[in-house]
This record gives C-alpha cells, structure tokens and sequence, in this order.
C-alpha cells in the first residue's frame, strides 16, 4: 500500500517540530486526547500533516461546518497529492422536514435538494476506506451518521479480471443489484449502458467511466474513459465496481427481512381480525 508522502515547499519551522515532536508521542502512548492551539495563520494543518506523515495512520479530520471542511479538504490535497485526501459531508443543499402548524392548520410537506457532487466524493471516501491505508478521510459531523453496513458494501461489489470467464448477463444482473441503473441513451453516475458485446458503467464515486469488452463469455479487455469525450485513458488487468448506494443489502438478507414483515403482517392482521376492525 503506498504511505503518506508530504508535498511542501518549506519546513516546519518556529514551534512546529516541537509539536509535532509532542503529538507523535501522544499517539504512539495512545493518549485519547491532544490539543493544538494556535492563532490563524500559524501552520495547524501543516503541523497535523506532518504528524500524519509520521505515524502512517489512516485520519479522520472533523470539521464544524461544511465551510472549514471544505478548505481544510483543499489544504490536505494540496499536502498529500499521492495519497486519497476524501471529503465527506451531507449531500443536502436545501433540507426541509415535514411540519404542522395546527394554529394556521397547515401541514409543509418535506422537501430536499441532493448534491450529486458530493454525493460522489461521500461515496470516493467509503471505496478509500475498504481499499487503501492512505485515506485522510476530511468529515462534518454528518459522518456520525450511519450508512449502512461496510461488510455488505464491501462484500456485494464486483471484481473482474481480464481473460475471467463469465456471461455478460450476470454482470448486468450484478450492476442492478448494486443499484446502478440502465440507461443506453443518457449515461452517467451510477449507470450504465450496453451495446452489444461492450457494457460501460460509471461508478457512483468516479469521475470517469469503465469499459468492459466481451469476446463471448469472456472479459477480453478493461479500459478507463472519459465519459464526456468517449477519449481511453487508461488500460486495466482488472476492476472493482463498488455499490451506487451505501444501503445495499444482499439477497439473503432481504428474503429474511421479507419472511419476518409477510409473518408480522399475518399476525396483525389476525389481531385486527378479531377485534372487528377488519
């Protein structure tokens, strides 16, 4: 797996190399909490990049608001560019919960705007995590949230391999169980297309596509394009197509959930049943 390698043009400098000196005992003594103090301006994320260099660890960076995160996001991209810098924050533009005024007798219906963008990027981070040990992983505290299981995103994704025998219909079986969707005529996130003997899908956390060619039930070639152009660039031996959503659930899971709902609605039902209200 590739390390954290710091990209600057300068050195720490002044008090920098004593915090940093003292932060990396903290966490090698795994001290719970440290504090960095400093006045704006004064190097903070270039001192917690070094120390992020130092110890190897993957980091999760929390932030206040999506402003700070957003900055600091660019500051650590700026510090790691080899290594996966991801941002991580609610995908919600414009949220507005359901109400009742009972004074005026109106009911405010919920309405909401997702950004597709960062939609993305949450998505980049969770595929960092299953995949590398170099994630700065920069958060709001959206990401307390849960999201789903990581063994069943990790576990229902699909790997192919150049020269792997397997029929084109079980990977498009396997693209719609992992939520993407068909769409031969306006491709893009989270869909794919078929033509032929040749199935592109773009993954819900990339900005480019993937090309999968078949010479009858084989994966003859993988290649990278761009899925504005159709320009290839990149040849690959093979990919991991992660899920387009973080609430996947596999097969068996869902014919469980399905037997315990049908068994909960006999037994309602027969309550309801004897009680006349049915």
């Amino acid at each position: 797996m590739p390390a954290f390698e710091l990209t600057a043009s300068f050195q720490p400098a002044g008090d920098q190399p004593n915090a940093i000196d003292i932060l990396e005992r903290g966490l090698s003594a795994e001290l719970r909490e440290q504090v960095l103090l400093g006045v704006t301006g004064s190097g903070k994320t270039y001192t917690i990049a070094n120390v992020i260099q130092r110890v190897q660890r993957p980091t999760l960076v929390l932030s206040p608001n999506k402003t700070l995160a957003a900055q600091l996001w660019a500051e650590f991209r700026e510090f790691f560019p080899r290594n996966a810098v991801e941002y991580f924050v609610s995908y919600y533009d414009f949220y507005q919960p359901e109400a009742y005024i009972p004074r005026t007798d109106t009911y405010i219906e919920k309405d909401s705007s997702r950004n597709d963008e960062i939609d993305r990027l949450r998505n980049s981070a969770t595929r960092a995590l299953l995949t590398r040990r170099d994630v700065v992983v920069v958060a709001s505290v959206s990401c307390i949230y849960g999201i789903g299981s990581p063994e069943n995103y990790l576990g229902e994704s699909l790997s192919l391999k150049k020269g792997e025998s397997i029929r084109r219909d079980i990977v498009l079986r396997k693209l719609a169980d992992l939520q993407y969707s068909r769409n031969d005529q306006d491709f893009g996130r989270s869909r794919f297309r078929v033509r032929g003997d040749v199935v592109d899908v773009q993954p819900a956390y990339e900005e480019v596509a993937t090309r999968i060619e078949f010479y009858g039930d084989v994966v003859e070639t993988i290649k990278e394009f761009d899925p504005l152009t159709g320009e290839i660039l990149a040849k690959r031996d093979e990919v991991t197509v992660f899920p387009a959503s973080h609430y996947v659930t596999p097969a068996e899971q869902m014919e469980t959930a399905l037997e315990f709902i049908d068994q909960e609605l006999e037994e309602r039902v027969a309550e309801l049943e004897a009680r006349g209200r049915l």
